[in-house]
């Protein structure tokens, strides 16, 4: 047992080799870019954040921001599971088609899907000029940027959820039928308390891209400050007006936000795991 134990530790090299090496490339991609956001706002005066975090117009971007993300990313836990739960336990043709097109939203430049999202949902657009005559407007709104938020949310939650379900055994399910148990029974009590952790991680994955997204959101949002401007559209904006101070000023009010988000829907996905093993 004792070799079993010293082969497993020197698959890889030592703990010091490969956290500095971790801490390398985590600090290289992540942390070096945060801290020169945090510097560079360190010439920023609290009255300059105040005012900045009081404007209507960066009130009204995250507004949207956070809502389409939000809305988006609700919509596709819902999807994402029922997609997921027919690629797992289904057979019909094309299926490996059907599996790979769920991953196209990672390929596909986001601009190219804007685009396309665009032409597509626009008054005269495929689907567009059917739902606009019954006053459903999808382009140059918040549906559509949802819409848009959906498109590229949905292989994070497809991707983590399946897993998990191919390693679900369906005979535990077939023995809770012959016992009486009905389908939501069987869901609730067996297949609920496995599934929660990986769903609520596809939840936090698509709500963080959707917060941050600009490219397939910024042709079919319409950019109507007040009204359709996304938060990551109004650091661009006053990127190209040379309002540094105030660009830094969003995108660190945008970090702290999505940051405390995220660690509430990582607390609440520790504390499920936790609730699943007792």
């Amino acid at each position: 047992m004792s070799k079993l134990m010293v082969a497993r530790r020197r698959t890889l090299p030592g703990f010091g080799l490969t956290m500095g090496y971790s801490v390398f490339y985590l600090s290289l991609v992540v942390l070096i870019p945060l801290a020169a956001l945090i510097f560079n706002s360190t010439g920023l005066t609290w009255a300059t954040l105040i005012e900045t975090a009081s404007n209507p117009r960066v009130i009204a971007s995250f507004k949207v921001s956070f809502l389409t993300a939000g809305t988006a990313a609700l919509i596709n836990l819902v999807l994402g599971l029922l997609l997921a739960w027919v690629l797992v336990r289904y057979e019909f043709p094309g299926k490996r088609l059907f599996d790979a097109v769920i991953d196209l939203p990672f390929a596909l430049p986001t601009a190219v899907a804007g685009v396309a999202l665009t032409a597509l949902y626009a008054g005269n657009g495929w689907i567009g000029q059917l739902v606009e005559p019954l006053g459903i407007k999808l382009a140059y709104s918040q549906a559509g940027i949802t819409l848009a938020l959906m498109f590229i949310g949905i292989p994070f939650v497809v991707r983590t959820v399946q897993p998990v379900l191919e390693e679900l055994e369906a005979e535990v399910e077939e023995a809770a039928a012959t016992l009486g148990a009905g389908r939501w029974r069987i869901f609730r009590t067996i297949l609920l308390p496995d599934l929660i952790p990986p769903l609520l991680t596809g939840f936090a994955l698509a709500f963080a891209r959707g917060i941050g997204e600009y490219g397939s959101v910024v042709f079919i949002s319409g950019n109507m400050p007040m009204k359709t401007e996304i938060a990551p559209l109004l650091i661009m904006a006053k990127l190209e007006q040379f309002d540094y101070a105030g660009a830094t000023a969003v995108a660190l009010l945008l970090l702290l936000v999505s940051f405390v988000l995220l660690l509430v829907i990582n607390s609440l996905q520790r504390w499920s795991r936790k609730a699943g093993r007792a």
